[in-house]
């Protein structure tokens, strides 16, 4: 079983994504700040990070950027999935090494899974 570490600071978002996903198939691990989140990334190794740009502690660039500089994490595809839709956050969250930005507002649950099967192929 393929597991997702969701790194999102609204809990009752974070619980909606996460059980869609467990019903889905997927083993769920969830942090609500940056720090966790990077913290989790490098004990569970997950398959796929879901990472909202707003965090506390931490920030979303601020979590890829580590994740991209080391070793342990460096591998594992980032979704950026948030409510920025600036053009200079999408190219700023690719450049640093995201796999895909998504805007919350923009994607049904359904579609965002589609992009992760996508990607964990």
């Amino acid at each position: 079983m393929k597991t997702i570490l969701f790194i999102e600071d609204e809990p009752t978002f974070q619980k909606t994504v996460g059980q869609f996903l467990e019903n889905e198939g997927y083993q769920t691990e969830s942090a609500l700040d940056g720090e966790i989140g990077l913290a989790l990334a490098k004990k569970l190794k997950p398959d796929l990070i879901l990472l909202d740009l707003i965090l506390p502690k931490k920030d979303g660039f601020e979590v890829i950027e580590e994740l991209k500089k080391d070793a342990i994490t460096k591998d594992i595809p980032v979704i950026i999935l948030t409510n920025l839709e600036g053009g200079t956050d999408v190219e700023k969250a690719l450049s640093l090494g995201a796999t895909t930005y998504l805007v919350k507002a923009n994607y049904e649950l359904e579609e965002v899974v589609k992009k992760i099967k996508e990607i964990l192929q």
